[in-house]
């Protein structure tokens, strides 16, 4: 009861900052993200409390959504967030794309495609007539290149690990493409919706050198999605235009402005006084964004999860039981009362509820300090003079990293801090912008000791990308998790076609990370949006933030 108590009074002090912040600054909406190409299934339509749509889409006006969320880079091959991702969503378009069941549909693809008997061929039919920004034809050159990329020996980006199937990529002709694999993948159908990149403008960059071409990546991305890339005033905005010729047909608004504020309390105050009109709302801002009458609120289960990841090559990460008791010393269940209101649901592994693999027999670590305890005392752990567990001269403490803005992370960091503490645990919790937060977590400099950071998933459950040995280096796996049974599956699973028999296979790797807790997965959350009620033709998807934008259009 007395951490109950604690932790409530730590909560009040926390709203008191964030109201002192609405004036300063301070959450960034952004999350880690893999691309979709690389997600789960299941039907999920939300709710939604926008009213009938009245009339008919009309075109023209400047939709400004709201963000505080940096980008990296502008290019799907390469980035590793969302902020990025929401960008690179709107200025590319890809064969494939994922609709709001989570269905892999056609996009710059004629239909679905041809698939050989024994599945080792797949051949796309490009449409026909689709245009780059500067004029130039998309054609199955353009395909080739831009998946070539993920092959070549000096790929610099986080995935070739996913094209280990992909024996050669080749133009048929000006419109069709065909896919060779080396060996059967079941996953390979959610691997066409990457950005199709530009050969007459990249071809003659060396793939060494593409990941750090500014003057494309940064400066004038050129794709052939709905809208035109324009300018990047970092910190303030940014800014593009409708393209006139986008293939599915002209978008309704003129311009779209991401409008960059600190945190999400500054956005939620734009959003009050009419200066945006979509961000995504944190739970902590719910009760007030309810209170606008200009504005409706959409909600959605998203494929995605949270969680405090460890750093297992720090030596005080690699017993297993510390890893257990760290997790059983954090109450969950509190934490998603709290801080997410109820909007979410304690998370035990790494797969969403969304998805076709899920598994929720595995093993638990449910909230219970006393168990935390005897469980570190077992590991060696016992308190020094100061109170603080100590191992070998040793003491138990670390650093919490979360990116700076986002109010649900550094709340998140500041309770653990707490909980931990009572059971002599000593923790700092830290920000830090966004972009210096993922270069200094990412490869190759891994500096970190735990971070508080969340996984959009992607439409295939496949583990590889996070949880293989092999994705340490240069790929996802930032944690250093290691297990020789999971890089197995792994490798196995993706050559097994019956979703039925791939499941079971999956649901030992769910149960070896649920054992091992390489991290200390937190929720699995509702997504909500919060939009003015001038938009229209907004549809609420569980994984892309940026979903048929050019199908939104604006009553005013």
């Amino acid at each position: 009861m007395k951490t109950k108590k604690s932790l409530l009074v730590l909560l009040s002090m926390i709203f008191a900052l964030s109201l002192f912040l609405v004036a300063c600054g301070g959450e960034d909406t952004a999350t880690d993200t893999q691309d979709e190409s690389s997600t789960p299934s299941d039907n999920n339509d939300g709710d939604t409390t926008e009213e009938a749509t009245p009339g008919e889409p009309q075109y023209g006006g400047d939709l400004v959504l709201g963000t505080s969320g940096e980008p990296v880079i502008f290019n799907a091959n390469y980035h590793q967030d969302s902020a990025s991702a929401d960008i690179t969503d709107l200025v590319f378009a890809g064969l494939m794309q994922s609709n709001e069941n989570l269905e892999v549909v056609p996009n710059m693809a004629v239909d679905q495609p041809e698939i050989s008997e024994d599945g080792l061929e797949w051949t796309y039919t490009l449409r026909e007539g689709i245009l780059f920004h500067d004029g130039e034809e998309v054609t199955a050159e353009d395909v080739v290149f831009t998946y070539e990329i993920f092959l070549h020996e000096d790929y610099t980006g986080p995935r070739a690990g996913s094209f280990t199937a992909l024996e050669k990529v080749e133009a048929l002709n000006d419109y069709e493409i065909k896919f060779t694999l080396n060996e059967p993948d079941a996953r390979f159908a959610t691997l066409m919706s990457y950005g199709i990149l530009p050969y007459h403008i990249l071809g003659d960059i060396p793939i060494a050198d593409l990941e750090d071409y500014r003057e494309f990546n940064i400066e004038n991305p050129i794709g052939s999605g709905p809208f035109v890339f324009e300018s990047w005033t970092p910190g303030q905005n940014i800014k593009l235009t409708a393209f006139e010729d986008y293939f599915d047909g002209r978008p309704y608004v003129d311009t779209v402005t991401f409008r960059i504020a600190s945190d999400a309390n500054a956005l939620v105050l734009l959003l009050e006084t009419g200066d945006i009109d979509h961000m995504i709302a944190p739970t902590t801002e719910l009760a007030t964004i309810e209170t606008y009458d200009h504005v409706n609120l959409s909600n959605v289960l998203a494929l995605r999860y949270d969680y405090i990841g460890w750093n297992l090559d720090r030596p005080l990460f690699e017993d297993v039981r510390v890893r257990q008791a760290l997790t059983m010393a954090i109450d969950r269940q509190e934490i998603v009362e709290t801080v997410m209101e109820g909007n979410a649901e304690v998370a035990h592994a790494p797969v969403s509820p969304l998805s076709w693999a899920y598994n929720d027999n595995v093993p638990t670590f449910d909230y219970d300090p006393e168990g935390a305890v005897a469980l570190l005392e077992e590991a060696g752990w016992t308190p020094g003079d100061d109170g603080i567990l100590q191992k070998d001269g040793e003491r138990l403490s670390f650093t919490i990293l979360s990116n700076s803005g986002n109010v649900v992370r550094r709340d998140i960091g500041i309770i653990t801090q707490q909980y931990l503490g009572q059971i002599g645990v000593e923790v700092k919790a830290e920000q830090m912008e966004w972009g210096a937060f993922l270069d200094q977590i990412n490869p190759p400099n891994f500096d970190f000791d735990a971070i508080v950071m969340a996984w959009g998933l992607a439409l295939d459950p496949d583990p590889s990308a996070i949880w293989h040995s092999k994705e340490i280096e240069n790929g996802l796996n930032r944690s250093a998790y290691r297990n020789d049974r999971v890089d197995e599956i792994a490798d196995a699973n993706t050559k097994i076609l019956d979703q039925a028999e791939r499941a079971a296979a999956l649901a030992e790797v769910w149960e070896i990370l649920a054992e091992e807790q390489p991290y200390t997965y937190l929720f699995y959350p509702e997504q909500f949006v919060a939009m003015s009620k001038d938009v229209h033709g907004f549809t609420h998807h569980p994984r892309v933030d940026m979903y048929k934008v050019h199908e939104w259009w604006l009553d005013r």
